[in-house]
């Protein structure tokens, strides 16, 4: 657990109110129409997951890491509610999961953003040394 001036950042997957990352994360250009039970599912198959509280326990970030702990570790739903951007909260929560101590072995992060580069770049984040090296299979999504 760690705090920054007003908000908490947690590590606990059982401490994440699922209904409130839902209504997040449904409007998210990568994740549009997401259904509670794909957002646990994805929680608690994950490495790591991490979530922004106020004071009084509203939470108003979540992230998560798929990660094998040791080489590799992709970062992704980086998301803080719209009322509360602009107070370091997005920076907070990526500087508390890159200096994670479970992670501490990692040494290949990846994320994909459409929008956030800026705020990414700050941390060390670049575009692929070698783009060609990646593949993927992209299938349709079926929501749940």
């Amino acid at each position: 657990m760690n705090s920054y001036p007003k908000h908490k950042i947690i590590d606990d997957v059982g401490r994440m109110d699922f209904a409130r990352v839902t209504e997040m994360l449904k409007d998210a250009y990568w994740s549009k129409g997401i259904g509670i039970e794909e957002v646990k599912q994805g929680a608690y198959n994950s490495a790591l997951v991490f979530g922004a509280f106020t004071p009084d326990k509203l939470q108003i970030g979540y992230s998560r890491m798929i990660s094998d702990k040791t080489r590799f570790a992709y970062l992704l739903d980086v998301y803080v509610d719209e009322n509360f951007r602009g107070q370091g909260i997005g920076r907070a929560m990526i500087d508390f999961v890159l200096r994670h101590p479970i992670l501490k072995d990692v040494y290949q992060w990846v994320l994909i953003t459409m929008d956030a580069h800026g705020l990414c770049n700050n941390f060390g984040f670049k575009s692929l040394e070698f783009p060609e090296r990646r593949m993927e299979i992209r299938t349709p999504c079926v929501r749940r």
